[in-house]
């Protein structure tokens, strides 16, 4: 199993619009080979941000690389730069192996 996920800093107010966001989007996830589940989570906010993370499991890292390297990964997130003004700097990537 591997577990893969994005933190986000999405500025303060703007939290409505970018859950918005990831519940329209054209995902594709659940045809893709070796994808079991995703979860949005929303996290605490401080005086400019508040933090969410996107957690999605895969079957095995293969599974989430060949996801990375696909047309449906490209669909999924071909908008991503649309909504700039309400990241406060990238996301931030951890992929971890499952080991117990």
């Amino acid at each position: 199993m591997f577990i893969a996920m994005n933190r986000f800093r999405i500025a303060l107010g703007r939290e409505a619009e970018f859950v918005e966001i990831w519940r329209q989007r054209d995902s594709r996830l659940a045809q893709v080979p070796g994808f079991v589940d995703f979860h949005l989570l929303q996290g605490r906010s401080d005086e400019a941000a508040t933090v969410f993370v996107s957690h999605s499991r895969w079957e095995s890292t293969a599974a989430f690389e060949a996801w990375t390297r696909s047309e449906a990964f490209r669909a999924a997130h071909g908008g991503a730069g649309a909504q700039r003004d309400l990241y406060l700097g990238p996301p931030q990537f951890e992929g971890y192996e499952v080991v117990l």
